[in-house]
């Protein structure tokens, strides 16, 4: 499963209202090959599950998840900071033994 905190909730509605997605419209999360460290996420809106999809709702956000992927994403927190130390989405992910110094890639 994929958790979801108040602060990326909060930018999530915001990018969907002013991105006109409507309330069928969730994320899909996914894992893909590439970046520093070999893995990669990819984060999207989506209004349509797919034949392998596993589906979670977390805060209010519905979030689709490829079976792929999910492997790779089980027990991974979505974040969102505009802090001084970057801004933008966030991963934390406990199945990543290392990411790379944007956040933006892993390995396992």
């Amino acid at each position: 499963m994929i958790t979801v905190t108040e602060q990326a909730k909060n930018k999530i509605l915001e990018l969907k209202s002013k991105e006109g997605k409507n309330e069928n419209h969730g994320i899909r999360v996914a894992v893909e090959g590439g970046g520093c460290s070999g893995l990669m996420y990819d984060l999207a809106f989506d209004a349509e599950q797919q034949p392998n999809d596993h589906i979670y709702e977390d805060q209010g956000v519905k979030i689709f998840v490829d079976k792929k992927s999910l492997l790779y994403l089980i027990g991974t927190q979505l974040d969102y900071s505009d802090g001084l130390n970057g801004k933008g989405f966030q991963f934390k992910n406990p199945n990543a033994s290392r990411t790379c110094g944007c956040g933006e890639s892993f390995s396992v």
